[in-house]
């Protein structure tokens, strides 16, 4: 009788006898993730270039057409020049990212593990941080040459340097409570890297990933233009010369497409890898 009492109250007081609509919770999440997502930005400016180009408002001198460009790219693809160009830089790249990728995780554990190995490593990669690493290209050509071994150098250089900083980032932000529970557990120190060090170093790892890889191709483009007889930098370097626009087209955006792509892959990987954590993007 009370409950019945108390109900008929409620409902009286809305006003009308209308019981209050109680609404659900917001949808704060970006919401399901769209296909191919990443791919939507370049082709929207694809889009734009080729409407700006049909309308002839842009400068055919300056930014030849979309079509103009494809076709530069396929007749440089059957002279034999551009595959060939395409190879060298992917190995230039690959060398240097894969000695790049060992010493910045090595380096990383050493520091991020050891308090003796943070007070010889951590300090030497920040000041190296400091330095352009641009700028230390004559000193390499002084000490390796000017053939491929300063190249790889550079471009490992600027790889492990990212790496490294957000490896032992996520290292030190491992919570405390975690070392303190295993030690409770009397877990071995190689099973504690394993089951702890390591899965919570792998987010800020995968952050690192991707940017070294995006790094590997910026200095590449640089690199190329430096005593090379082949690769994509040298390519648009001697298109500067000739004054072709066009080539210097292809080779970006080749540049582009390979960087889409290796970050692709990383995020891809970091998603199976990774696969349960419960974040915002997934």
């Amino acid at each position: 009788m009370t409950a019945v009492t108390t109900t008929t109250t409620a409902v009286a007081a809305t006003g009308a006898g209308k019981v209050p609509r109680v609404r659900g919770p917001r949808r704060l999440s970006p919401g399901r993730r769209l296909p191919a997502a990443r791919l939507i930005g370049p082709l929207v400016l694809l889009a734009l270039w080729t409407a700006a180009s049909t309308a002839g408002a842009l400068d055919t001198g300056a930014v030849p057409a979309p079509w103009t460009v494809v076709r530069t790219a396929g007749h440089l693809w059957t002279a034999g020049t551009l595959p060939t160009d395409i190879l060298t830089s992917l190995r230039r790249a690959g060398y240097g990212f894969a000695i790049g990728l060992a010493a910045g995780v090595l380096l990383a554990l050493a520091a991020g593990l050891s308090r003796a190995g943070e007070a010889l490593i951590d300090g030497t990669v920040q000041f190296n941080r400091a330095i352009p690493t641009l700028g230390l290209i004559p000193l390499f050509i002084l000490w390796l040459g000017i053939g491929e071994t300063f190249k790889i150098a550079i471009i490992a250089i600027v790889v492990y340097i990212p790496i490294y900083l957000n490896t032992h980032a996520a290292l030190s932000g491992i919570d405390g409570r975690y070392v303190e529970l295993a030690e409770v557990q009397g877990l071995s120190r190689l099973t504690f890297i394993r089951q702890v060090v390591i899965p919570g170093a792998l987010p800020g790892f995968f952050v690192g990933l991707r940017l070294g890889v995006t790094s590997s191709w910026l200095a590449l483009v640089v690199l190329e233009q430096i005593n090379a007889t082949s690769g994509l930098g040298y390519m648009m370097f001697q298109a500067q010369n000739y004054g072709q626009t066009d080539v210097i087209l292809v080779g970006l955006l080749i540049y582009g497409v390979f960087g889409l792509v290796s970050d692709s892959v990383v995020r891809l990987i970091e998603r199976r890898v990774l696969s349960w954590r419960r974040t915002l993007s997934s």
